[in-house]
This record gives C-alpha cells, sequence and structure tokens, in this order.
C-alpha cells in the first residue's frame, strides 16, 4: 500500500511512517513543520519508498494531488498540547476544524480510507470513568480557551462519522490517551518529556495545580501498531476507538518516579494553574479509557509498562545531540 500521513514530521506521525515502512508500504508525509521536525524521519528518510511533501493539509490542491496517489490516509495534523490550545485558540480551532474538512473531502472524492486521530480531550469534564467510546461528554464554557481544542476535535469526530454515513467513506475515528515516548518535547506542555528534561538538568520538576490529577500514559509504539491494524481492519470503519493505557498515575507519583529513575536530586515545585497558564484553568481529575472495543476488534493491549515509557523517554533525552 501507499500512505499518507498528514502531521507525520509530528512526534507520533513519524513512528507511524517507520512502522509503515518497516512492513513494505511506500509513504508520503505532509508536514508544513510548524511544530514538526524533519529529524523526527532521520530513520526513513532516506528510504526508496519514501517522501516528504512540506505544506499545508489546509492547502487544497496539495492535499488533493497526495490523496490521489495514496491509497489511504491516516490524518493526524492538528494543533499540539494544552499550552499552544490555551495560547493560540484561533490556530487551534481553524487548523482542526479545517484541515479535517480538506482531508475527508478529497478522501470522499478519491475513496480513499481514512483513519483520523481525534483526542481523550472529546471526553471533557466526564466523571464517568473508565471512559468509553458511546458515553455522554459534558464540556467546559466557550469562553475557555482551554476547550476549544475539545470542541474542535468533537467536530472532526462528527466530521467523519456524517462522510461514512452520508456517503460511505471508510472512516476510522482513534481517540488517542496521553500518547508518550521517544521525540516528544515537551514544549508545549507534555508533561513526561518536561518532566525528565527538568530531572536531567537537576532542576525542579513543576507540577500544576495539586499534582492529584491522574492520566495513563502508552508507549508509541504500541499506538503506532493499533493505529495500522486498524486502518487494516475494515470492520473498523464507522466507529469509534479509544487507544492508550489504563494504567492510571497522579502526576505528583509521575513526577516521583522520574526523580526515582532518573536518580535526579531534583525537588518537586508545585505551581498553579494561573501561574502556568497566565489564566484560570479547567482540569480534568481522571483520564482513564476503557479499552474493551480496541481489544474486541484487534486485540489491543499495551506492551510497555509506564516505567519502561519513562525509562526510554530518558535514554532518547540522554543521546547525543539531545
Amino acid at each position: 500500500m501507499k500512505y499518507l500521513i498528514t502531521g507525520g514530521a509530528g512526534f507520533i506521525g513519524s513512528h507511524l511512517a517507520e512502522r509503515l515502512i518497516g512492513q513494505g508500504h511506500q509513504v508520503v508525509v505532509l508536514d508544513d513543520l510548524s511544530t514538526g521536525y524533519l529529524t523526527n524521519l532521520a530513520k526513513v528518510r532516506e528510504h526508496k519508498g519514501f517522501r516528504f511533501v512540506r505544506g499545508s493539509v489546509e492547502d487544497e490542491l496539495t492535499v488533493n494531488l497526495l490523496v490521489n496517489e495514496c491509497d489511504r490516509v491516516f490524518h493526524l495534523a492538528s494543533a499540539v498540547g494544552v499550552q499552544l490550545v490555551v495560547q493560540q485558540p484561533v490556530r487551534t480551532i481553524r487548523t482542526t476544524i479545517r484541515g479535517t474538512e480538506v482531508v475527508l473531502e478529497t478522501a470522499h472524492r478519491f475513496g480513499r480510507p481514512t483513519l483520523i486521530t481525534s483526542s481523550s480531550e472529546v471526553y471533557g469534564k466526564g466523571t464517568k470513568v473508565p471512559f468509553s467510546e458511546d458515553d455522554d461528554v459534558v464540556m467546559g464554557a466557550t469562553r475557555q480557551s482551554r476547550w476549544c481544542y475539545a470542541y474542535s476535535k468533537g467536530i472532526d469526530e462528527f466530521l467523519g462519522m456524517a462522510y461514512h454515513m452520508q456517503y460511505g467513506l471508510p472512516v476510522t475515528i482513534v481517540r488517542l490517551f496521553n500518547t508518550v515516548g521517544p521525540r516528544q518535547v515537551g514544549m508545549y506542555g507534555m508533561v513526561l518529556p518536561r518532566f525528565v528534561t527538568a530531572a536531567l538538568a537537576g532542576k525542579p520538576l513543576q507540577v500544576f495545580g495539586d499534582g492529584k490529577q491522574s492520566r495513563c500514559f502508552c508507549h508509541v509504539h504500541d499506538i503506532a501498531g493499533a493505529l495500522v491494524k486498524l486502518m487494516e481492519t475494515p470492520s473498523a470503519a464507522g466507529e469509534v476507538y479509544n487507544l492508550g493505557s489504563d494504567e492510571e498515575v497522579t502526576i505528583l507519583d509521575l513526577a516521583k518516579r522520574v526523580i526515582q529513575r532518573t536518580k535526579s536530586k531534583s525537588t518537586i515545585e508545585f505551581v498553579t494553574y494561573e501561574q502556568a497558564y497566565g489564566r484560570s484553568f479547567d482540569d480534568m481529575l481522571r483520564r482513564v479509557p476503557s479499552l474493551k472495543k480496541s481489544q474486541k476488534v484487534i486485540g489491543f493491549r499495551p506492551v510497555n509498562t509506564l516505567d519502561q515509557i519513562i525509562d526510554s523517554v530518558i535514554e532518547d533525552q540522554r543521546s547525543p545531540g539531545k
């Protein structure tokens, strides 16, 4: 197969590209490099079955040309990280929704199966844990820019399901839960690489709020493999799937484990959300996925434990050139 990956120079997209190339497929990556990096693609850039195109997913002509020459589409291009979402809500909304509109319309034109990566943010303020794909969602106030990403991703999902129901386009939606691993950067608010960077430098690990909020972290290798399996499963089309880990940890405990595994002398510093983001911030206390649906359809079960994930990020940041 020949695959198009939008946002393929990003953290997850680059690992997905490597997985597909390793399986003998051809890959075309479209990325404007606003948050992605060519260095992420170092392992595949010289491969004869790989091509990189610098451009925006909002550019209809470019997307048309690339979708036409490919068999299937992974649509990953989107805003990245809480920090960027809070600071640049216009960019977040425009890129997320407009990019998906262009991809779906083009995929429909050429009849190309499409997988769209959504986010656990879509569950909003939901308190029913674990989160299941058909649960009702509760969103925060529209005056809080923090929620614009959740609303935008929700619209993405509605668009994908609409193209599937109205036109029969094979569209699969995947809600990702805190995917982490090598190449992820902390500058957009990603907590694990931010903690590891601080610990290796002997600086305080900044925990936002009281640190009692919990998350589930899944290694990017587990996610990349599952994305490929879902794309290769025709019955997955027209459905929404959670992908992630259900191994829950509080952010405070995560900070302690990073300090322990780096053997750092760093301390932990508590920072208010107002200090971190310059404004008030609604956070979710828990974010745990139900994995029953993805387990049933593709046999998904994360392989990497949290300690293995932390170690992989530490090793990546200690590697030469970092």
